[in-house]
């Protein structure tokens, strides 16, 4: 059994700009493939996300917390107009850890193996 969690979001360029541009997300799938985007699948290392747009929706606080091992960098994302929440921080079993949030509110966050402490 696979599965892969869909984030539904109101403004698909804003989640683009943060999982694709900020993250570095490579789009493998969009639908429909001609007009206005509803759906995008991005590819981000071994995992898949999705992002469904649901026109209207409101921001609510979410239970959700994603955790992505990428290249991107804190600062970057920061940079890009995104919040950080927890700057990096060198965590004792071998891994330096922030915490940002996507536009819409939902908890990220990005890891990068810095070997044992």
């Amino acid at each position: 059994m696979d599965g892969f969690p869909i984030i539904e979001v109101a403004d698909l360029d804003r989640a683009l700009a943060f999982y694709r541009d900020g993250l570095g997300g490579v789009i493998d799938y969009r639908f429909p493939p001609d007009g206005e985007t509803r759906y995008v699948s991005l590819r981000l290392g071994e995992a898949t996300l999705g992002l469904g747009v649901v026109p209207g929706l409101a921001p609510a606080p979410s239970p959700v917390l994603l955790w992505f091992y990428v290249d991107a960098t804190t600062a970057d994302l920061a940079q890009r107009g995104f919040t950080v929440v927890e700057e990096p921080v060198d965590q004792p079993w071998g891994e330096r850890v922030s915490l940002v949030l996507d536009p819409f509110g939902i908890r990220v966050r990005l890891g990068t193996a810095t070997g044992p402490s």
